[in-house]
């Protein structure tokens, strides 16, 4: 189970989705991953950077050895490339518009994985969460997405990350997937498309 969710939580946001649904002809999926990325290159980038600028202050303002301060420059090195390695330092490194990006990328990823892309009507919603990038995002497909402008899935958006933040991720998931689910019923009714084609559970990746 997700980090972000206990077993019931998640029950809850499995039976909002069943409910929504059931109001509806379009198609929810709701899903929540651990992170979008493992960043194992940022430990090793800063621990190269360090490792290159350490040693000119003992080149020009001491006499130190070139072996001795080659050394120095290993030790630091390695010893940085294990120390950021440890996950909270190594996801606090990475800059937020880098994680948002690699967060977004996921999203389609698994909006194509999923095949919400071929739902009859085009009227599959992802409401996708990465926890490690704090990233929220909801992709509509091209039926649902004309017919619906992008401030409302905002207003959505909005709401869910305050709830997470304000530690209620389960009520705010239920509370997300029923506003997706309303916007859906009022443009797609239910029995004007193929309904039930993908997963009603919330679905938890795991970590990369």
């Amino acid at each position: 189970m997700s980090s972000l969710v206990t077993k019931e939580e998640a029950d809850r946001v499995s039976a909002a989705i069943a409910a929504a649904e059931s109001k509806t002809s379009g198609e929810i999926v709701a899903m929540i991953t651990e992170d979008s990325a493992s960043y194992f290159w940022v430990p090793v980038l800063w621990a190269a950077l360090a490792a290159l600028v350490l040693p000119w202050p003992f080149i020009f303002w001491t006499w130190w050895p070139i072996q001795h301060i080659y050394l120095m420059q290993l030790v630091v090195f390695f010893g940085l490339a294990v120390l950021l390695h440890w996950r909270p330092i190594r996801f606090a490194l990475v800059l937020r518009r880098t994680k948002h990006a690699r967060a977004h990328r996921r999203a389609v990823e698994q909006f194509l994985a999923q095949n919400m892309h071929t739902t009859a009507g085009r009227t599959g919603v992802l409401l996708f969460v990465s926890v490690a990038e704090r990233y929220v995002e909801i992709l509509a497909d091209t039926g649902i997405h004309k017919l619906v402008p992008e401030t409302d899935w905002q207003a959505i958006v909005d709401k869910l990350t305050t709830d997470i933040g304000d530690g209620r991720a389960g009520d705010g998931l239920v509370t997300a997937v029923t506003a997706i689910g309303e916007r859906l019923a009022r443009h797609f009714p239910p029995g004007s498309a193929v309904a039930n084609q993908l997963p009603n559970h919330l679905i938890v990746l795991p970590s990369i």
